[in-house]
């Protein structure tokens, strides 16, 4: 029988290729003693979310031991801590790019520095430079009133237009407020929708013209969206939304003859709940004309007896409210709806104001 004998070069490749199947086949998805994490919160329209590794204190020294004063940190463990936002922001009051960015902090006692770096893709802060910076921002640190074992981030005193992302670990918070500005962000992204397929019906254009409305921003492109609403359908919504613009660009004419067409498209529960957002508005005379004119236009409904009740609870006659409101509940046709007036009658025989 003959032997073959494998030559030196040709062993060496069979033995390094198998050492690489081997060392492949070893190379093993274990758990991570500092384990992966992600919070996300939506401002408005702009999402924030951090990508983190939560270390343990595990009965160490953190400030000033395991974590340095004065030098660069990962603010977390493993690979970087990401921030990532989805439009742009300030943070502490300076501007900020949308997008993804690593996350790193220099802690001192009293004070430390946040850096968003343009690198996202690091080891911890092993290869940070500072050249790479998109923006540093100087912040107090605060007591905790209870140590967090695993180190984590928040987002803490929530606001319509900005919330703090906060580190905590140990017995430390470290705070940075991130805001928007609600009215731009949002007007660009209501006109990236308006190109879409919501130009064609009258949902989209009037929220957007109320959105405009409320912000008390761009009436006359509101006006131009609340005129979209009414072409794709004439409607008690878009029509009084149009009377509104129109009344805020000081147009009073145009809005009085807008405001006759709403009522005439108007059923009893729109104007019943247009005169409820008036009130919400802390409109309470305009709210008080509303319901007039739906006991007027319907008296012997549901809406009508609610109208009347409200006219006569603000004039300070419970009684006859009263009563109304128990000839609502009667008409109602849900036992929602009559839970819901339950509550009102409830107010009324304590002789309290339903409209405040």
């Amino acid at each position: 029988m003959k032997t073959r004998t494998l030559k030196p070069f040709a062993l060496c490749l069979v033995i390094f290729g198998l050492c690489g199947t081997v060392s492949a086949q070893s190379d093993l998805k274990l758990p991570d003693a500092s384990q992966a994490a992600e919070v996300k919160q939506r401002i408005a329209l702009t999402d924030i979310t951090v990508n983190y590794h939560r270390p343990l204190v595990n009965g160490r020294k953190i400030w000033g031991g395991l974590v340095p004063y004065g030098k660069v940190w990962r603010a977390g463990a493993n690979e970087n801590t990401t921030i990532e936002f989805s439009d742009p922001v300030t943070v502490e009051g300076k501007p900020l790019d949308k997008g993804t960015y690593g996350l790193h902090m220099i802690p001192n006692p009293d004070s430390w520095t946040i850096i968003f770096s343009k690198t996202n893709t690091g080891w911890g802060s092993y290869s940070y430079d500072q050249k790479d910076d998109a923006l540093r921002v100087n912040v107090k640190p605060k007591p905790l009133d209870q140590s967090e074992e695993a180190l984590e981030y928040e987002f803490e005193n929530l606001k319509p237009d900005s919330t703090a992302v906060t580190l905590k670990w140990e017995k430390l918070g470290v705070p940075f407020t991130v805001s928007i500005n609600d009215a731009d962000q949002t007007l660009q992204n209501i006109r990236a929708q308006m190109k879409g397929a919501g130009q064609f019906a009258w949902q989209a254009p009037d929220q957007a013209a109320q959105f405009c409305l409320t912000k008390k921003t761009n009436l006359d492109e509101a006006l131009r969206w609340a005129d979209l609403s009414i072409q794709n359908e004439e409607r008690f919504e878009n029509l009084s939304t149009k009377a509104d613009i129109l009344k805020g660009l000081n147009r009073p004419d145009e809005a009085k003859k807008t405001w006759d067409q709403a009522l005439q498209k108007a059923t009893a529960p729109q104007l019943y709940t247009y005169g409820r957002q008036l009130q919400n508005q802390k409109k309470g005379t305009e709210a008080m004309e509303i319901f007039k004119e739906v006991a007027k236009r319907f008296p012997q409904g549901v809406f009508g007896y609610l109208a009347q009740a409200r006219i006569k609870s603000a004039a300070g006659d419970f009684a006859g409210a009263l009563k109304d409101a128990k000839q609502a509940q009667d008409t109602a046709p849900s036992d929602a709806q009559k839970q819901a007036i339950q509550g009102l009658i409830a107010r009324l025989e304590a002789k309290q104001d339903i409209n405040k």
